[in-house]
């Protein structure tokens, strides 16, 4: 078995509503170029049909394979393959991991996590990495309080998978949960809502660099 390579530090997530922003794949080209191997886009869409959501995939793939910038489909394992994605996000919404993995052993599979015990259970099916929050309060979502750096560490000391950290983060958030357990961030608004969504990825990535980070 080939080992795995190093999961990417920043995850760039996107909303239907971002995905169907015009320009949105002008924005999305500029991200995965700043972020290089060391990030990843996530599509993310609920709303958007298949034919869409395989468009937009197979657009984006070709810039991974020209960045390194890594791929990830949300929950449409199909659409992974067809397009040549590298990788796969699961919630507790979507199908089994090990499921996942039956149908796409060549992709790796990561694990949308609430809670430690979640993160031990998405390791043991397979996961290569979780996506934990909330960690902080976020805008849009109202009534979603965040956890606090606390329970990245609580996730982290319970599996020995990469855990990111999802949920209100701001570049300067970045150290704090790296001290915290947390291997990388997943971002939303603080990268796609951004005037310059380019800049915006290259700050956080930058934290790591100036952080010592890898």
């Amino acid at each position: 078995m080939q080992p795995r390579p190093p999961i990417p530090l920043i995850h760039a997530v996107t909303s239907d509503e971002i995905a169907s922003r015009p320009g949105f794949l002008e924005r999305a080209t500029s991200v995965m170029r700043a972020l290089g191997p060391r990030g990843a886009v996530h599509l993310r869409t609920h709303r958007l049909s298949a034919a869409e959501i395989h468009s937009l995939a197979g657009r984006l793939a070709e810039i991974q394979d020209e960045s390194g910038c890594w791929l990830v489909i949300n929950d449409r394992v199909d659409v992974a393959l067809a397009t040549g994605a590298r990788a796969i996000q699961l919630t507790s919404r979507s199908m089994p991991i090990p499921d996942a993995l039956a149908v796409a052993p060549t992709l790796l599979v990561g694990a949308s996590v609430h809670s430690a015990a979640e993160a031990e259970t998405a390791e043991r099916d397979g996961a290569a990495w979780t996506i934990a929050g909330q960690v902080f309060a976020a805008d849009g979502q109202p009534g979603q309080p965040g956890r606090g750096e606390a329970f990245i560490t609580e996730v982290s000391d319970h599996t020995t998978l990469p855990v990111i950290a999802i949920g209100g983060v701001r570049p300067e958030h970045v150290r704090a949960l790296r001290d915290a357990g947390a291997w990388g961030v997943a971002v939303i608004r603080g990268i796609w809502a951004a005037a310059d969504a380019e800049a915006a990825a290259t700050d956080y990535l930058s934290r790591y660099d100036a952080d010592g980070g890898s």
